[in-house]
């Protein structure tokens, strides 16, 4: 459909400003800050109720593994238990190769939406399941939904936020998650999977609601030619204004995307592979990756799985579902100081700070556990230490290290990558998590749990290390700094910094990244 123009008074079709309309620009009050922000929280709240519904899903595996463990209700083999963790997982970056033709199909809301559909179906067909047939099945469709979901939340909040809400309200995203995962701890400790899975019904339909009331994201509008209903989301966003608040911002929006297509033109004509083969994007590929092997390799991937599992073998002096709810408050705490806190300490510190906590929760009980088979220590007296540890190596792995990736996946790429690098660095994580996940029972039988966790103690140590040599400070640099580094034009480390907010602000408006129709990966 073609774009209409956009007129220099700032209306669409051509339409000139009357003189009341005029006067009306000069005579509205300004807009509290508060009112601004207020309709941008709103909408990505809505967005991540979504994420929220995605996180009981995988949160759900949790209280529904010790249960089918035990031999009770359905009967299955140690290679189901095996998939049964980690199917949902491998087939989320399937869903992702779909995930951004379809938003850009049919829109950010719509698709965020329609994914609430196979949800509420897999909720129904958990609560009726009668054979691990069903549980297999149950598992795919959430698996192919949650990558469905990823690049329609990762470009809604990025084209309806304001430049100095955008990073606040993105971290939102990843607290979702965590809290869908301690909502299944919490309902699990207190009624049994079945009753959890109908419970969960509750969360897609909330979500479904929600987005009902939201606008559809002005960027996608204005793609399809839809400028009027574009400027109208738009003015509901920045505090249900006029038109005329929003001209500026409009325009602005409107020659970015005419820029936008230019280059996507341009990159038509040339090969966009030769992007792949340059220095600033396999450089932060091989660091986000790594990143994401040592959070899924580091522990906390398994240990958020399989909690009711390992608190039960480590013989926990306090219920083994309630120890669970304690790890996934802690998760969900930390994840929230990760969010506040990064702005002010830098990922550098924060991330190591969290990988050295992570590292010695998991030797310390290692340690324990030899010297308990060893009988060189009465476990009456430290009952209470492994259980400890093990809520202490979630707090910490959600610290820092469990974040650090996605928020670095979507600021070291360039503009020319950034979709596909993201999206395929993304499905990485899955990977990985599925591999963790999918051997950690034989590791588990193979090594115990004394041996398991020496080797994440392993990995976290030599992440450390590697880190340290590889891993920048990009907290509060623009995203041309971040380029320029890994393109080996300037170290961040020696480069002075931009102190003046207002510049910086004034750049990022000025080079808005819209994303069209790319792979996407957010969580």
């Amino acid at each position: 459909m073609a774009q209409e123009e956009y007129s220099e008074t700032g209306t669409s079709n051509g339409e000139k400003m009357n003189q009341s309309e005029i006067n009306s620009h000069f005579m509205d009050p300004p807009v509290s800050v508060f009112r601004q922000a207020a309709p941008q929280c709103i909408a990505v709240g809505a967005k991540n109720l979504l994420l929220m519904t995605f996180g009981t899903t995988l949160g759900f595996s949790t209280i529904l593994l010790p249960v089918l463990q035990e031999g009770k209700d359905i009967s299955v083999t140690k290679d189901d238990l095996t998939w049964l963790s980690s199917l949902n997982l491998f087939l989320v970056p399937i869903g992702c190769v779909f995930s951004g033709p379809i938003s850009q199909t049919l829109g950010r809301r719509k698709t965020m939406m329609l994914a609430n559909f196979p949800f509420i179906l897999t909720w129904i067909m958990y609560h009726y399941a009668s054979n691990s047939t069903i549980l297999f099945v149950s598992l795919v469709i959430t698996g192919l939904t949650g990558g469905l979901l990823e690049a329609p939340v990762m470009t809604y909040v990025a084209e309806i936020t304001q430049p100095h809400l955008r990073g606040m309200l993105s971290a939102t995203s990843t607290v979702a998650v965590i809290l869908g995962i301690f909502a299944q701890m919490l309902t699990g400790s207190l009624v049994s999977w079945r009753t959890t899975a109908l419970i969960n019904i509750a969360y897609p339909l909330m979500c479904f609601s929600a987005l009902c009331f939201v606008p559809e994201s002005p960027y996608w509008l204005a793609s399809k030619g839809r400028m009027a209903e574009s400027e109208k989301a738009l003015c509901w966003l920045r505090g249900w204004v006029s038109t005329a608040h929003v001209k500026q911002e409009f325009q602005q929006m409107c020659d970015s995307m005419k820029i936008s297509q230019v280059t996507s033109s341009e990159k038509t004509k040339s090969n966009p592979m030769e992007y792949y083969k340059k220095r600033n994007f396999y450089v932060p590929f091989m660091l986000v990756a790594i990143s994401f092997f040592i959070s899924a390799f580091g522990g906390s991937i398994t240990l958020q799985t399989f909690a009711v599992i390992i608190f039960k073998g480590l013989d926990a002096p306090i219920n083994k579902y309630t120890a669970t709810v304690f790890l996934g408050l802690a998760e969900l705490v930390a994840t929230i100081m990760c969010a506040v806190l990064i702005h002010f300490t830098g990922k550098r510190k924060l991330t190591f700070f969290s990988i050295v906590g992570t590292f010695v929760c998991f030797f310390v009980s290692a340690v324990y556990g030899y010297l308990l088979n060893s009988n060189g220590i009465d476990a009456s007296n430290y009952a209470w230490l492994p259980t400890t540890l093990m809520i202490g190596a979630a707090f910490f792995s959600h610290l820092g290290i469990r974040l650090l990736p996605w928020i670095l996946a979507g600021e070291v790429f360039t503009s020319q990558v950034r979709s596909t690098a993201t999206g395929i660095a993304g499905s990485l994580h899955y990977v990985f998590c599925f591999i963790a996940n999918k051997t950690f029972i034989y590791m588990m039988e193979e090594m115990r749990l004394p041996g398991t966790f020496i080797f994440y103690a392993s990995i976290n140590l030599a992440g450390l290390i590697i880190l340290y040599f590889i891993l920048p400070e990009t907290e509060g640099r623009t995203l041309l700094e971040i380029e320029e580094h890994f393109s080996g034009i300037q170290n961040l480390k020696h480069r002075p910094r931009k102190e003046k907010l207002p510049s910086k602000e004034k750049w990022a408006v000025a080079n808005p990244a819209p994303i069209n129709d790319d792979i996407e990966s957010k969580f």
